[in-house]
Formats: C-alpha cells, sequence, structure tokens
C-alpha cells in the first residue's frame, strides 16, 4: 500500500507560500518544463515561477492565441505550442514535435483542467472530465516519457484535488454511459484517477529516473469555476448569497500564486528525490485521511492504493488503445 507513504517530512513551507518563495535561490536554468494550462489560474502562476528560475517552459494550449497573449508579460524563456486534450490527434501531434525537437524533459506538470460541467462527450465517447483531465493527460505524458528518460531525474507532477474524496473510480462505468450523470462525483473520479495515474507512472518510473506526485493545489478562485454559478458556489459555502466572499473563505483560500507552490515544490524540492507517488498539499506531503480529518483535508485512501493505480491503469491504457 503506498498509503504507508504518506507522512509529511516538515518542509519549511506552508499552505500560504508561494510559488515565487517555492523555487526563491533554485536556479532551473537548462532544464525543460511543459505544464498544460500554464496560461490562466495557477499555471500561469506555475510557469512564471518555473520561468523565473530559468527553466524553458513550454505551455501546450488548446487556444494558442489566448495563451500567447496571457504570457506576453511572463518574464522568461516561455513558448506557446497547439494542443487539445480532448484529441488525441492533437496531443499525438504535439508530442511528436516535442520529441522531434531533441529535448529533454525535466518537468512535466499536468494542470489543465475542467471541473463540474454538465455532461459532455470528448473522443470516442468519453466523460468529458475523466477524457480530459485524467485520459488526454495520460495520452500526452506517455508520449513524452522518451523526452523525460532523456534527463537526470525527471519529475511529472499530476493535479489531482480534495475534490477526489468525493469518489472513487467508478470501475463498472467510469464515462457513465449507463449510470445517471453526476458532475460532481464525476470531477471526484477524475481528480482520484490523477492522483492513483501519478502513483501508475512513478511505480514504472522510478528505477528509469521518472518520478511523480499528485497534488491538491488548494481552494483558488480561478476560472476553474466557470461552469458553476453563484447560487451553487453559496451552497458549497463558497460564497454569501449575494456573490461576496465570506472572511472565513478569504481566509482559508489561496491566491493562484499560492494555489501554484505545491506544483512547483513538488516539481524542484530535493528532498522529494526518493519519495514518489505520493499526494501533497499546502507544500508537503499530505497525510491519509482519518475520521478526524477535515472534508478538504488529506487524501483519502483509494488515491493512493498501489492495486487500483494498476487496475486504473489498465482499464485506461484499453480506452486509450481503443480510441
Amino acid at each position: 500500500m503506498a498509503a504507508t507513504d504518506q507522512v509529511p517530512i516538515g518542509s519549511g513551507f506552508h499552505g500560504k507560500s508561494t510559488a515565487a518563495e517555492i523555487v526563491a535561490g533554485t536556479d532551473l536554468s537548462g532544464k525543460n518544463a511543459i505544464v498544460t494550462g500554464g496560461y490562466s489560474g495557477i499555471g500561469l502562476e506555475t510557469v512564471r515561477a518555473l520561468a523565473g528560475a530559468g527553466a524553458r517552459v513550454t505551455v501546450p494550449a488548446r487556444r494558442p492565441d489566448m495563451a500567447a497573449e496571457a504570457l506576453a508579460a511572463v518574464a522568461g524563456d516561455i513558448e506557446v505550442a497547439a494542443m487539445d486534450l480532448a484529441d488525441l490527434r492533437s496531443v499525438e501531434k504535439f508530442t511528436r514535435e516535442y520529441d522531434e525537437t531533441g529535448r529533454g524533459l525535466d518537468i512535466l506538470i499536468n494542470n489543465a483542467g475542467i471541473m463540474a460541467c454538465p455532461l459532455a462527450r470528448v473522443g470516442p465517447g468519453w466523460e468529458s472530465q475523466f477524457g480530459i483531465n485524467h485520459l488526454g493527460h495520460m495520452a500526452m505524458s506517455l508520449a513524452l516519457a522518451p523526452a523525460m528518460q532523456r534527463t537526470d531525474g525527471a519529475r511529472l507532477v499530476a493535479l489531482s484535488s480534495i475534490g477526489h474524496a468525493r469518489s472513487d473510480i467508478i470501475w463498472d462505468d467510469p464515462n457513465f454511459n449507463t449510470r445517471p450523470y453526476d458532475k460532481w462525483e464525476a470531477y471526484g473520479q477524475a481528480k482520484t484517477a490523477d492522483a492513483l495515474f501519478a502513483l501508475g507512472v512513478d511505480r514504472r518510473g522510478r528505477d528509469i529516473g521518472i518520478r511523480a506526485y499528485s497534488v491538491h493545489p488548494g481552494g483558488i478562485f480561478t476560472p476553474l469555476q466557470r461552469h458553476l454559478t453563484d447560487e451553487e458556489m453559496a451552497a458549497l459555502g463558497w460564497k454569501n448569497p449575494d456573490g461576496t466572499i465570506p472572511p472565513q473563505v478569504q481566509a482559508m483560500f489561496k491566491t493562484p500564486e499560492q494555489g501554484a507552490s505545491t506544483s512547483v515544490w513538488c516539481a524542484t524540492d530535493p528532498r522529494l528525490a526518493d519519495r514518489g507517488g505520493v499526494y501533497c498539499e499546502d507544500c508537503d506531503i499530505a497525510p491519509l485521511a482519518t475520521d478526524a480529518s477535515q472534508r478538504w483535508e488529506h487524501v483519502r485512501a483509494w488515491a493512493c492504493d498501489d492495486e487500483r493505480a494498476e487496475r486504473l491503469w489498465e482499464i485506461s491504457e484499453k480506452l486509450l488503445a481503443d480510441a
């Protein structure tokens, strides 16, 4: 059970540390990074921190023009490429062209995602949250594995969420083909899948120099909430009925700069070199949830389970092969 590895290390950082604070004094010159969704929200701040520390950062984007505009003011060596995680032909084109550059890939951050959206189908009929958040990223990551093997100590970071606590993998119907669709259950499944994918990558990559981590970035107001109405966010306790943000939520939620910090910590901290496969929050390894855990903290056992990781890998490989 990988759950035994879910022990905080006392990183010295905390939930309100910023991505810039994580990389202060770190030199990433000569390193190559890819950040999906790297042109808005916490993705943009992740790119800002990595590029600011000297990395060359590639941002694959479904809307390259919008990405280029958003990144124009960010200092550093940043390039934008076209890619749509919902379109495997687009993923194949991006990964093939990246591989053809001959560059290595030191850091891969699977940051892009959608949340709690109405039922939609992508690819050959996949439920969109499972398809984009998990399967599209898996296809991209596997195709980029040769580039990661060309470097020393490559790391993959998969953006999970405390949303994983809402659902294990729906093993008999992950694409909601017969099960009534629930947008939050689908989101929870997708975020559990992201955590289990990182565990699966780490199990396969640790002997060839690739480590992987999953991340709960924290509560942050970003474009990720675009499918939620103010009424829904009020029901969740994130907003007041008039649309304002309660003081306790303001105190608990993070800025995008703070929300990017755990991703950047997992991608760069040398203390994690031999601790892959773990789920992290607030710039540290998260403890395994207990009955005393709050609903917004810690990792549920189903998201850090070796057997589940292998079962999901097998299902996902088949779905990708049949696409």
